[in-house]
């Protein structure tokens, strides 16, 4: 049962129980993060989810299919591992929108993704999954009965064969934590004016190894990856050139305002898709969920329990660590995934990018001889 709406060529926006599922398969891993980066910085809540909820149904009706928008992860992990603040993090945002914006609008990503190999890619998601997961070992070893009842949620979760769930479920249960100490849910208008803007005091050289990190996320999974998802899916053909013009005013204009960096995702399309959405419907649905939580959610944000978000932030990394690692198509590829995320988990992701980058352009014009014995 549901409602269909005709929408633009032949095609429809429905309302139906598959959208609302699919909506919630979108959920999974940008609730909790956005959820840990209000609760662990000080960047409003309400603002930040409002512009996701925006951007949810613009970019859904614009595209005319479920299309995900998601929190930059590389620069989420950097924020939460107090690796950059977060003014530095923002700025490297607004940063990343400018650069897409003009890479969208040249039409010149396919010369950029050349230089970016995808065990360049994967390994930079390898070092975001690392900082995630020590991340949170550290904030769940804060009170270890709290993240004992989320480990054990997540246990749950896997053993009904729903780990695709566990997250999202821990989130619901420390939710509930949080309701019962504030006591109840208040209503809270967002206002621009509560909101974490940017300042160029903030400008520094970590902006720029942040930029560097995400840049290789957004380019290989955001545009790339979500470009071909969505041929595969929903026979629609949307170039990855205007994924990245998409990304970049979105970032240009939310960012300034108070959003926290945002991007596409191939991993919020496939969980749409999985989860049964197959019109722009579970946008519009997801959208306006995500205006009500910033709406009444304020105070159980602030009264969340820190050590399950550190679990949810261990189980978002060991899922992303899995997907890095299992990605890849040639078996040469896993020493360098893991070479960067160790760099990048030890070092900084910047200079683990950079150093993959080189040692990925020298492995393409050497190494495979070495590799087969030539």
């Amino acid at each position: 049962m549901g409602v269909s709406f005709p929408y633009g060529d032949e095609l429809a926006v429905d309302f139906s129980w598959h959208e609302f599922t699919g909506a919630v398969g979108d959920s999974v891993t940008v609730l909790p993060i956005v959820v840990a980066v209000a609760r662990l910085t000080d960047l409003s809540l309400a603002v930040v989810l409002v512009w996701f909820g925006v951007f949810q149904v613009v970019w859904g009706l614009y595209y005319a299919v479920p299309l995900s928008v998601e929190p930059m992860k590389a620069l989420a992990a950097l924020v939460l591992a107090e690796t950059v603040t977060t003014g530095e993090a923002l700025l490297a945002g607004f940063g990343l929108g400018v650069v897409l914006l003009a890479i969208g609008r040249t039409r010149s990503l396919d010369r950029v993704s050349r230089y970016i190999g995808a065990p360049v890619v994967r390994g930079v998601q390898f070092g975001v999954a690392l900082v995630l997961l020590s991340t949170g070992l550290e904030l769940g070893a804060g009170d270890l009965p709290l993240a004992g009842l989320a480990v054990a949620v997540a246990a749950v979760a896997l053993l009904t064969k729903r780990s695709n769930l566990s997250a999202l479920a821990v989130l619901a249960v420390g939710g509930a934590v949080a309701v019962a100490d504030v006591g109840h849910l208040s209503l809270a208008v967002p206002s621009v004016g509560d909101a974490r803007l940017l300042s160029l005091d903030n400008l520094s050289f970590s902006v720029a190894e942040a930029a560097v990190a995400q840049l290789a996320m957004t380019v290989g999974n955001a545009a790339l990856a979500t470009s071909v998802l969505l041929a595969d899916y929903f026979d629609r053909d949307v170039s990855a050139d205007e994924l990245a013009t998409s990304m970049g005013a979105m970032n240009l204009l939310a960012v300034p305002l108070g959003g926290f960096p945002m991007c596409h995702g191939s991993g919020g399309v496939a969980g749409k898709y999985a989860f049964g959405a197959r019109t722009a419907g579970a946008n519009v649905i997801l959208g306006v969920g995500y205006v009500l939580v910033a709406l009444f959610a304020v105070d159980v944000v602030a009264a969340y329990p820190v050590a399950m978000l550190g679990v949810i932030l261990a189980i978002i990394g060991l899922q992303l660590a899995r997907t890095s690692l299992t990605s890849l198509t040639r078996a040469d590829g896993y020493p360098l995934v893991v070479a960067i995320g160790l760099v990048g988990v030890a070092v900084n992701l910047g200079v683990a990018f950079v150093g993959g980058v080189v040692a990925w352009l020298a492995w393409e014009r050497w190494g495979h001889a070495v590799w087969d014995g030539e």
